[in-house]
C-alpha cells in the first residue's frame, strides 16, 4: 500500500508546511494555526456524508495543524451547499463532501447556480457504493431472476420504493427496468431511511437503496437483499450477487462520495489534501468502519476523481429523462 511519505513525496510537498491563497503570493498564508477549514455537508447531521465528514475533520485537524470543523448546510436538494462552495474563494479554506446528487441535480433543476464539471476542483473520490435491490423477507422471491419474472406477472403493478424522485436509486431502478423490460409503480419516499422501514413493515414490496441505509436491517434478517448494482459484489455482503451477474451483463449503478474544493483552488493545496485525506483513509479503524458500513474505499486521486464526475455529469441527462424523474 502506498505510504502516507510516498505520496507526499509524489506531490512534492514534504517541504511544503503552509499554502498560500490564490490572489497573491504576499497574502497571508490560507494554512495557518489561527485559520478554520471549513468541510460543508450539504446534509443535515446523521447519515453517511455527515459522518465522513465529521471523520475527516477530527483526522485532518492534527496534519494540517489548524482547526478543521464540519458545518452542515442542508437544503433544496443539496443545492444551496453545492452553490454555497462554487462561490467561496479558492483558498483551500473551504471544502465539500460531495455525492452523486452534484452531477444529477443539473437533470432535475432548470436554474442552477454552479456547474458540477467548471465550478469545483475535484480533490479525491473517497468511497463507493452499491444501490441494494431488496424485499420483505417474506416475499415470494428469494432471487433476481425470479424478482423479475414476479415483476413481468405483475404488468407494471409492482411497487418498488426509492429514497426520492430522480435519486441515485430512482435511476437505478429506472435503468434495471428499462434493461430488463419490465415496468414498476414507482413510490419515491424523502430520504432512505423511512422507504426501508416500508419494506420491512410489508408496505411496498421492494427498494432499491444505497447500501449502507439498509445493510444492518439485511444483516439482522429483516429485508432480504436480491442485488447489488455495483460491477462487482460488496465485501460487506459476499454472498449477495450483483445485478451484472446475475441477470443483466455490463449493469453498473453506484453512488461515490468525496471531497471538492472551489475550482482554482491551488494545485499544491488540492494536492496536500487529497494526500491527506487518502492517509486517513487508510487508517484501520477509518477503512474497516467504512466497510463494515457497506462502502469500498477508493481513494482515487484529483485526475480519476474529476474524469468520474465529467462521466456522470454526461450520464444521468438521458436516464433522467427516461425516468420521467419530476421533483415534488
Amino acid at each position: 500500500m502506498t505510504s502516507r511519505r510516498d505520496l507526499l513525496l509524489r506531490s512534492g510537498l514534504l517541504a511544503l508546511p503552509v499554502l498560500a491563497p490564490r490572489m497573491t503570493a504576499a497574502a497571508e498564508p490560507a494554512w495557518a494555526p489561527d485559520r478554520t477549514v471549513r468541510i460543508i455537508v450539504p446534509v443535515a447531521p446523521g447519515g453517511s456524508l455527515d459522518i465522513l465528514g465529521r471523520v475527516l475533520a477530527r483526522h485532518l485537524t492534527p496534519r494540517l495543524g489548524q482547526p478543521v470543523v464540519a458545518e452542515n448546510l442542508p437544503g433544496a436538494g443539496s443545492n444551496i451547499a453545492f452553490e454555497a462552495v462554487a462561490r467561496a474563494r479558492a483558498d483551500g479554506l473551504t471544502l465539500l463532501v460531495g455525492s452523486d446528487p452534484l452531477t444529477i441535480n443539473p437533470s432535475l433543476y432548470p436554474r442552477l447556480g454552479f456547474d458540477p464539471v467548471r465550478d469545483f476542483a475535484p480533490i479525491i473520490e473517497a468511497v463507493r457504493a452499491p444501490q441494494v435491490l431488496v424485499v420483505n423477507p417474506r416475499s415470494p422471491v428469494a432471487d433476481l431472476a425470479r424478482f423479475i419474472a414476479w415483476a413481468r406477472e405483475a404488468e407494471g403493478r409492482l411497487t418498488v420504493a426509492s429514497q426520492g424522485n430522480g435519486s441515485i436509486g430512482h435511476l437505478a431502478q429506472a435503468i434495471f427496468a428499462q434493461e430488463a423490460g419490465i415496468g414498476f409503480t414507482h413510490v419515491p419516499y424523502r430520504g432512505g431511511g423511512p422507504a426501508v422501514l416500508d419494506v420491512v413493515a410489508g408496505h411496498v414490496e421492494a427498494l432499491f437503496v444505497t447500501l449502507p441505509a439498509a445493510i444492518e436491517h439485511i444483516r439482522g434478517g429483516r429485508l432480504r437483499a436480491l442485488a447489488v448494482t455495483g460491477a462487482e459484489r460488496s465485501a460487506a455482503l459476499p454472498d449477495v450477487p450483483t445485478v451484472a451477474e446475475a441477470a443483466l451483463p455490463g449493469f453498473d449503478v453506484v453512488t461515490w462520495q468525496g471531497i471538492l474544493a472551489p475550482e482554482g483552488t491551488p494545485p499544491a493545496a488540492v494536492a496536500r489534501l487529497a494526500a491527506e485525506v487518502a492517509a486517513i483513509l487508510a487508517l484501520p479503524e477509518v477503512a474497516g468502519d467504512l466497510t463494515r458500513q457497506g462502502f469500498t474505499v477508493t481513494a482515487h486521486g484529483p485526475d480519476r476523481f474529476a474524469a468520474l464526475i465529467r462521466a456522470e455529469a454526461a450520464r444521468w441527462p438521458e436516464v433522467v429523462r427516461r425516468a420521467g424523474a419530476r421533483l415534488e
